[in-house]
């Protein structure tokens, strides 16, 4: 029986609800877009197109996928953040609402300057400092930076995507280690760094343990990065420059006193929508 577009999008959708997928509505439709190269925002004038043998074959095969437990992300290779369509792949973390606030952040302190240089370290898919870009004066640019050459280049496919290139570019840098000092020096640096406990790793969701374990291990008390992001990094921070940290949570509270031992002033943490103090912030001013 031949159905509607909008018929298997009711029964994909069943199906993850059935297997207990938390967003089960909206990876439904994301991954009936995907099978059958529907563009998002017109999944709603084509329900009532028919899905033939060719289409109800993918639908199958990114069904099996799914439930197999590959996030929704890595199959269709793309997700939104920020309302921004990013290529995603398995050498990246997947972009999540929870980090739209460390954009928010650095959006609101750089939204009324003119010019300005932003770093986004442990970039990624480049999620935080393509949204941060996209929202604020072109006199703003970016540099992209991350350990992993794979993410770069994915980082990279996301700043031409959104026509960037001319603002921003990438460098692999290990964010453990000293800042090189030929990428000059930033006003504003955000990161979202590894911060799972090493020992927490293997009780993760069975779809995070796919992510890159190196954007997850923190070290044993999940806070490597933090004690060495801002020693590391106070070369290349212009004079009251803000360093901006995503936490995971209940680490809100070391890394303010982390930042504090090091120097910065003006510490704050902000909440995200579900009150769990999800980024922290500090300035350092040059002595």
């Amino acid at each position: 029986m031949v159905r509607t577009v909008n018929d298997a999008y009711l029964d994909l959708r069943n199906d993850l609800r059935m297997a207990g997928v938390e967003g089960f509505q909206i990876e439904a439709r994301e991954l009936i877009c995907y099978a059958l190269d529907i563009p998002r925002e017109k999944f709603y004038d084509k329900r009532g197109e028919l899905v033939f043998e060719h289409g109800e074959q993918k639908i199958e095969r990114v069904l099996k996928q799914r439930l197999s437990g590959t996030p929704v992300q890595y199959i269709t290779g793309q997700w939104e953040f920020y309302g921004l369509t990013l290529d995603v792949s398995r050498d990246t973390l997947i972009p999540r609402a929870d980090t739209e606030l460390l954009a928010e952040v650095a959006i609101k302190a750089l939204e009324d300057r003119s010019r300005g240089r932003l770093l986004d370290l442990c970039c990624g898919t480049g999620c935080v400092g393509i949204a941060v870009l996209k929202n604020v004066s072109d006199g703003v640019t970016g540099v992209f930076a991350d350990k992993s050459s794979a993410a770069m280049h994915v980082a990279r496919k996301n700043i031409m995507r959104h026509f960037l290139s001319a603002r921003a570019y990438t460098v692999n840098v290990d964010a453990l280690l000293p800042a090189p000092e030929n990428i000059g020096r930033f006003n504003f640096i955000v990161c979202n760094p590894p911060y799972v406990r090493t020992g927490d790793i293997p009780t993760l969701d069975r779809e995070v343990r796919q992510e890159p374990l190196a954007a997850l291990d923190g070290g044993e008390d999940g806070l490597d990065f933090y004690r060495a992001i801002p020693e590391n990094f106070k070369p290349v921070l212009a004079p009251n420059a803000t360093l901006a940290f995503e936490v995971g949570m209940g680490q809100a509270f070391a890394v303010m006193d982390i930042l504090g031992k090091c120097g910065y002033t003006d510490i704050k943490s902000y909440n995200d929508l579900r009150g769990v103090e999800r980024v922290v912030t500090g300035t350092y001013k040059e002595f």
